[in-house]
């Protein structure tokens, strides 16, 4: 399937340079994460996965944090290769442990290894992750057209569904509110300019712990 094979670039699409920037844009890397990869639809396994790796990583933490460290998870990670990281064990998780470039604690490293199980299981299921997670919105983005951040709801059924069903099938930091985060190129926004937008679950700012609804989402004209 595209984009899961090991040691492929994962650069993220490039961006019109005029655009208007969401107010939480204010600088790098948020600035590059928003031109670059904020509201393009996302339907690569890998990078998919990616990012499910990444918003377990951000919880309790602000996703400038994990933007930072987003290369050393890159690189201790094996270029997130779900397969490689099924297969971790003892001496890898203290490598880990050890490893100051990431967020090194125990919980989130072993959810992380959690996740590549489940992430694999739903690929033998569904042929792809990608047909599994853009089917809570029927494979089509969902364009919304709330025009402030104040107007988005921090959950909707979409979310509710997606959060409950990968939990079920045994994934980690993968509650309502980090599902709204993960999902994040799942949905449509008015108010700054993008390619275009994707998926279907709402969240409202770039995901951080300040409030339930400072979590991350994408936006549409």
């Amino acid at each position: 399937h595209p984009g899961v094979h090991a040691g492929e670039a994962l650069k993220p699409p490039r961006r019109p340079p005029d655009l208007r920037r969401c107010e939480w844009a204010r600088k790098d890397p948020e600035i590059a994460y928003h031109d670059r990869e904020w509201g393009v639809p996302l339907r690569d396994d890998r990078r998919l996965f990616e990012l499910l790796i990444l918003v377990g990583a951000q919880a309790g933490l602000s996703w400038e944090t994990i933007l930072r460290k987003r290369p050393a998870y890159r690189r201790a990670f094996h270029r997130f290769d779900p397969a490689r990281i099924a297969k971790y064990g003892a001496p890898d998780v203290r490598r880990l442990l050890a490893d100051a470039g990431i967020v090194p604690t125990r919980l989130k490293i072993n959810a992380a290894i959690a996740n590549a199980k489940a992430y694999l299981a739903v690929r033998r299921e569904f042929g792809s992750f990608e047909a599994y997670i853009w089917g809570f919105v029927g494979g089509q983005p969902k364009r919304n057209r709330w025009q402030r951040l104040r107007d988005a709801p921090a959950s909707t059924p979409e979310s509710i569904a997606m959060s409950k069903d990968l939990l079920a099938r045994g994934f980690r930091f993968v509650a309502v509110l980090d599902a709204c985060s993960w999902a994040r190129w799942f949905d449509g926004w008015a108010g700054a300019d993008v390619v275009e937008s994707s998926l279907s679950v709402p969240a409202t700012g770039p995901p951080g712990p300040e409030s339930p609804v400072a979590k991350p989402r994408t936006w549409l004209l």
